[in-house]
């Protein structure tokens, strides 16, 4: 069964894009099929991986706004390759913002990307949908697509602050529009070991949510900044690096989860 993965925070700045790539390229290289969907106007996924988007190029924009009766060949259409052999991308481009204007009165707007997917879906071992910092049309449309969430979470000064709300917004999805959604985990991001701050911030998040917190934490790296000003994953950019060997070890924990 295609696991759909929503990497969700309704902050800025917390890691969500880095994940979403990175992840994405490290099960790609694990030779599990990934496909990467950008699902935040900003379109900085699509710029991470490499791909360039043309005018004419169909994007999650089409595919929101259209009211098409998707096939597995249509849907397919949408689809982009990348550098790596086992990662596909549905690309953004800063025109997805007006989708969200547009869903306000489409019939079944919860639902646009769900049935793209549903038509795909068989294609991959997994599907990881980078969301963009808010809670409105585009990331519900992703908790309703979705099979579980990873909450990317800074470990920073108010690292905790404004995730009640995206709790209560996954509570009500789930209550109503995708019952079977679940939490994938709390993921500690941007760590320096060297702080006591980064520490604390880790001691209470897993007492917040308990076993839901991954093993891995992403340490704060140059070298991960670096990489999508050339278009790549970390681990295309740069492999020797801990930001690289982090995500490898993410990847396990992910894949581990297959078998529970």
């Amino acid at each position: 069964m295609t696991r759909i993965i929503a990497v969700c925070n309704q902050k800025g700045g917390v890691g969500k894009t880095t994940t979403a790539v990175n992840l994405s390229a490290a099960l790609s290289m694990a030779e599990k099929r990934t496909l990467l969907v950008d699902a935040d106007p900003q379109a900085n996924a699509t710029q991470g991986v490499g791909v360039s988007i043309g005018e004419d190029d169909p994007t999650l924009y089409d595919v929101l706004c259209s009211d098409e009766e998707w096939t597995p060949d249509s849907a397919s259409s949408y689809l982009h390759k990348t550098a790596l052999p086992f990662l596909d991308l549905v690309p953004a481009t800063h025109h997805l913002a007006g989708a969200e204007i547009e869903l306000v009165s489409a019939i079944a707007r919860e639902m646009r990307l769900r049935s793209f997917l549903k038509q795909i879906g068989q294609r991959y071992d997994y599907i990881l949908i980078d969301t963009p910092p808010s809670l409105g049309l585009l990331t519900l449309n992703v908790l309703v697509a979705a099979t579980s969430v990873m909450i990317p979470i800074q470990c920073e000064y108010y690292a905790l602050q404004g995730l009640a709300e995206l709790l209560n917004t996954i509570r009500l999805t789930q209550r109503s529009l995708n019952p079977d959604l679940t939490i994938e985990g709390a993921l500690l991001t941007m760590f320096q070991s060297s702080t006591l701050l980064s520490k604390q911030v880790v001691d209470e998040v897993r007492t917040s949510f308990n076993e839901k917190v991954f093993q891995t934490v992403i340490p704060r790296s140059i070298k991960l900044a670096e990489a999508p000003s050339f278009g790549k994953p970390i681990l295309l950019y740069d492999i020797a690096t801990p930001g690289a060997s982090a995500y490898m070890k993410l990847a396990q924990e992910v894949m581990g989860g297959d078998a529970a």
